[in-house]
């Protein structure tokens, strides 16, 4: 009698991962870690330190606008079972469907012309033209309720709502395929202070109900900590920490690790 087939333990996995475009931009420079299923891991580091490379890859895809994509160099990286490096394009463009990509500044990418309802639902019908409308209305209700926002939005158009509004709205939209991971890049980046916290706990809220694994991009390391004890710290290309929030913070290996742990202090 055939044994069941276990399910994967790790919805993420890089092994000494070099990211680059082109032949010699190197972005993102021997990391290793990963992320396991139902797991949160938060990534933080300065601008230019080859986080957003690093979501791209992750997400193995892209937006409008985002420009070249980041190839594997060397090393290895594994996303929902599927090595990156020897996936075909026709492969990954099956992966993507699996994985919820949340970029930069999500909500600059909504659809002007479309109501936010449409945006949201666009997913659906991009898979599927055919699709059902009242299950699709329905499952974009659920998730418009679930990002905590009326559902009176969804008649609305993109520019009639708040920065953090749409931030909210474009989060709703990458989660309407129900995916296995989600990847959100600097998911506050631009964002009131004062709304940042809600859409990381949204995020956090989403991820326990629905279950999914995450990559959560930010700059923050406060913020991130308040979703996930998991966490990798980026400098220069490099992962400078990574693990458990409090141990890299008590025991820095980098300067840059030293002075984020100052601040986390004050």
């Amino acid at each position: 009698m055939a044994s069941a087939r276990s399910e994967p333990r790790v919805a993420v996995h890089a092994d000494d991962l070099t990211l680059a475009y082109g032949a010699d931009d190197v972005a993102v420079s021997g990391a290793t870690f990963e992320i396991p299923v139902g797991g949160i891991l938060g990534v933080v580091g300065e601008a230019g330190s080859g986080k957003s490379t690093l979501a791209r890859a992750v997400a193995a895809q892209s937006v409008f606008g985002e420009g070249e994509n980041p190839h594997v160099q060397g090393g290895r990286l594994e996303v929902l079972g599927h090595d990156i490096t020897r996936t075909p394009a026709r492969q990954q463009a099956g992966l993507a469907l699996r994985v919820g990509y949340l970029p930069q500044d999500g909500g600059s990418t909504l659809v002007p012309h479309l109501t936010v309802g449409e945006n949201v639902a666009a997913p659906i019908y991009q898979r599927d033209r055919r699709f059902d409308r009242t299950q699709a209305g329905a499952a974009v209700a659920s998730l418009v309720d679930a990002v905590r926002l009326p559902l009176s939005v969804m008649s609305k158009f993109p520019h009639e709502l708040s920065r953090g509004q749409r931030q909210r709205i474009a989060l709703a939209r990458s989660l309407i395929l129900e995916p296995e991971l989600l990847v959100a890049d600097d998911p506050t980046m631009g964002v009131d202070v004062l709304v940042r916290g809600r859409i990381l706990t949204v995020i956090a809220d989403l991820q326990r109900e629905r279950r999914f694994s995450a990559l959560v991009i930010g700059h923050d390391i406060r913020e991130l900590r308040t979703m996930t004890e998991q966490i990798a710290i980026m400098h220069g290309g490099l992962f400078v920490g990574y693990g458990q929030v409090d141990a890299v913070l008590a025991a820095p290996l980098h300067p840059y690790v030293a002075a984020l742990a100052e601040v986390t202090r004050r």
